[in-house]
């Protein structure tokens, strides 16, 4: 299950976006940037680990989200799509999975989850571009994609804000957002491994 297969129904809704950004004369490079500066945001709100800055934090990761995807439609709108601008976009969507995890793990102060979370994350999405990189194409399956982690940091953060006490082994919500992503994140890595190996 992955959200990442319904994006070309994004693409349908991107209109007035790629239009407005076209409009007032930004790059898709500046619109990956944009991305990036939103899930900063969402990093430092998490990190308070306040009620209100979880709402805040929500919204930014949701906003990161949303302009990942208007970057590539803005570059295909104005028929600029390079491997600089795919590259550019590669790199900081790392760095920002990395800054949100990071950004829910200091809000709870669970650094060892927080690291096998982020390199369960880390791995899934290097076996997406490693198997695109071998010339089979790439590849947006598995149990979570990026899709699915951006919608499941947004939620886990607007339920933070309102319910934060321990709900199964000591964790709260956010917590368990860290154990998901360390147990499915590896598991998606080897998923996609294996598929990749089976069409190589």
């Amino acid at each position: 299950m992955t959200l990442d297969q319904y994006r070309s129904v994004a693409d349908r809704l991107l209109g007035p976006w790629v239009r407005a950004a076209a409009k007032i004369g930004l790059s898709p490079d500046q619109v990956s940037v944009l991305a990036f500066v939103a899930a900063v945001a969402a990093a430092g709100a998490f990190a308070v680990g306040e009620p209100v800055f979880y709402i805040l934090g929500a919204v930014c990761v949701l906003l990161n989200g949303w302009l990942d995807i208007v970057d590539g439609a803005l570059a295909r709108h104005l028929e600029v799509a390079s491997d600089g601008g795919d590259l550019l976009d590669h790199v900081l969507d790392r760095y920002a999975d990395i800054a949100v995890i990071a950004g829910f793990t200091v809000g709870i102060g669970a650094y060892a989850l927080g690291f096998v979370a982020v390199t369960g994350v880390l791995m899934t999405s290097y076996m997406g571009t490693q198997i695109q990189a071998v010339g089979i194409g790439r590849e947006y399956g598995g149990l979570l994609g990026r899709a699915d982690r951006l919608a499941l940091m947004g939620v886990v953060g607007l339920v933070a804000a309102v319910y934060s006490a321990p709900v199964v082994a000591g964790l709260n919500v956010v917590g368990l957002l860290l154990a998901l992503f360390a147990a499915v994140g590896h598991l998606t890595a080897v998923q996609r491994f294996l598929g990749a190996w089976r069409d190589l």
